[in-house]
């Protein structure tokens, strides 16, 4: 049973970094939120941007890695796991990982839509002829 499960909704800060080595693949990725932080002192609204760190093994990040563009939105459900470790000073040091069971693409990003506007564009500029498998006699 993992003890803890959490839901994250945010953009790509850059394309996922992809991995494999012996037999094992893996890909690691960055998600921005933003989320209100009150007003400044002129009434104007603030923003403070949190970033989380996922990493999602196997078919899941191979996926992850070969879809998703910075700028995407992902809705990620990741596992939680303690890291605990004694540093060389010999101080206990935590730290915590966030293991992706689950994902779904949301609004696309700038780069992934520049990537469809062209692909609609190379198939809108193929004759007829072409589309519909008419050939010449």
């Amino acid at each position: 049973m993992d003890s803890f499960t959490l839901t994250a909704v945010g953009n790509l800060a850059d394309n996922p970094e992809f991995v494999a080595k012996n037999n094992k693949s893996y890909a690691r990725f960055c998600l921005l939120g933003n989320d209100y932080a009150g007003k400044d002192e002129d009434g104007i609204a603030r923003e403070v941007t949190t970033s989380v760190w996922f990493v999602a093994f196997g078919a899941t990040g191979e996926a992850l890695a070969r879809n998703a563009r910075k700028g995407d939105q992902l809705f990620v459900e990741a596992r939680v796991r303690a890291n605990n470790w004694t540093d060389k000073q010999g101080e206990k040091q935590y730290d915590h990982s966030f293991i992706v069971a689950g994902f779904r693409f949301g609004a696309p990003g700038k780069i992934k839509r520049e990537e469809l506007d062209a692909r609609r564009e190379e198939e809108n500029a193929r004759p007829a002829a072409a589309v519909h498998g008419v050939g010449e006699p």
